[in-house]
């Protein structure tokens, strides 16, 4: 599908775009992402620098501009430079990408949000299915976020024109093309064909990241996923299940139907749509604080500064903007409070808590190193919280159980939150 030189031609001449007030954004094996002032609309662009082979350039603006979408990256036109740089020119996202938030607010969007980008990206994927597209590189960093954080599909450098039969079988010879992670078994096999099924399957797992704020398989080596996954392996779903979230069965469900081994028995886009419309219309009704509240994150002055595309932001420092801004304070809670706090919230507690591992590393050694090892060896957090209740906090005494509180208030600000504001809650 790589335009013809006559086809190249008509693009440059009708949609060259003159830029400047540059500054670098990203980069990665493609080339450089930077942001610019346009000339003569007066408003940001962002353009995408290819390092060579740009036939790849001209093949992905004619796909984005197939693919004209409300949830899909709007491409305005291509860039020459003097001295021969090309590059493609689009909206610029000045919120990054799904990846960059889940680093700002150190974990998974607030649920309202989680669920909003899950049906937007459907919707988008729905869009290019019918357009005969398939993505072939669906992840959280290929998610870009506009300014009220609605989701914007990007990167369609791998994209294809998907006639089921019609498409031609691919060879692979430096490793298949795409993030490995959310690959399909099938893709990893010599030959295949990137038929509307591969991203599905993509989906399932990109569902999973988002609603979990990990990445999966996070460390592993290329050569064992490529083991593991054609023999049936998926990132977990046990702590998914024991959320207290409206909905959130129903999104692992999803999840492990996009992701089954059969192609053939993976759903459609349109019925995909049926089940992310009526879990996001569940959540809908906090979806605009939900956004506020996390705009007064991102924008706070002691934030490290406005999200960029492939932004890597200290997570220290959003844990420090977080709490301010959601106005959780203790500093007028004794140790003695603190500890009466942890010990009445402790069912609460141990079904909501996610970031098990990373408290349990905060108290340091508090934490007996035996504990820690058994902490680490289960398999869910709910069993994680409630080893570190019997073996540490049961027998710490009100200093570690205040320490324990301060952890939670530092990784799960957003729970702590709920927490405080129930009723009968008192300091």
């Amino acid at each position: 599908m790589a335009l013809s030189p006559s086809q190249e031609t008509v693009v440059r001449a009708e949609n060259l775009v003159p830029v400047e007030d540059w500054h670098e954004v990203g980069r990665g094996g493609f080339g450089w992402v930077y942001k610019a002032r346009h000339k003569d609309w007066g408003f940001d662009v962002a353009v995408k620098i290819f390092k060579q082979n740009t036939s790849h350039m001209f093949k992905e603006a004619r796909f984005m501009d197939l693919a004209s979408h409300e949830f899909v990256l709007r491409v305005y036109g291509i860039f020459e430079g003097p001295s021969g740089q090309r590059g493609l020119v689009t909206e610029y996202m000045k919120r990054g990408s799904v990846e960059t938030l889940q680093k700002q607010m150190s974990g998974t969007p607030p649920w309202p949000l989680a669920f909003r980008l899950a049906h937007q990206i459907a919707l988008a994927i729905n869009f290019l299915h019918l357009k005969n597209i398939v993505h072939l590189d669906l992840k959280p960093n290929n998610i870009l976020l506009d300014d009220m954080l609605n989701a914007k599909l990007a990167d369609f450098g791998l994209s294809k024109v998907s006639m089921s039969a019609v498409v031609k079988e691919r060879s692979f010879q430096d490793g298949p093309q795409g993030t490995f992670a959310y690959m399909p078994p099938e893709a990893f096999k010599i030959l295949y064909k990137p038929v509307r099924a591969f991203d599905t399957y993509s989906y399932g797992i990109l569902l999973w990241a988002i609603f979990t704020g990990k990445e999966p398989y996070q460390g592993a080596m290329y050569s064992l996923v490529e083991l593991r996954i054609p023999e049936g392996d998926r990132p977990p779903c046990e702590d998914l299940l024991n959320l207290q979230v409206e909905g959130i069965t129903d999104v692992v469900g999803l999840m492990k139907n996009c992701w089954d081994m059969n192609p053939d028995k993976r759903p459609h886009f349109k019925d995909c749509l049926k089940i992310t419309e009526r879990l996001f219309l569940r959540h809908s009704s906090g979806i605009q604080q939900t956004v506020n509240e996390v705009l007064t994150i991102l924008d706070s002055p002691n934030h490290q500064g406005a999200a960029k595309i492939n932004d890597v932001v200290d997570q220290a420092s959003v844990i420090e903007v977080k709490l301010a801004s959601l106005n959780i304070s203790d500093k007028t809670m004794t140790r003695k409070e603190k500890a009466k706090f942890v010990d009445h919230h402790r069912p609460a507690l141990i079904q909501r808590v996610s970031h098990v591992l990373a408290i349990a590393e905060e108290l340091g050694d508090m934490v007996h190193k035996e504990t820690y090892s058994k902490i680490r060896a289960k398999e869910t957090n709910e069993d994680r919280l409630r080893v570190l209740y019997c073996a540490t906090l049961t027998s710490g005494g009100e200093k570690v159980s205040a320490a324990f509180y301060d952890a939670l208030k530092k990784h799960e600000p957003y729970l702590m939150e709920d927490l405080e504001s129930q009723p009968g809650h008192s300091k």
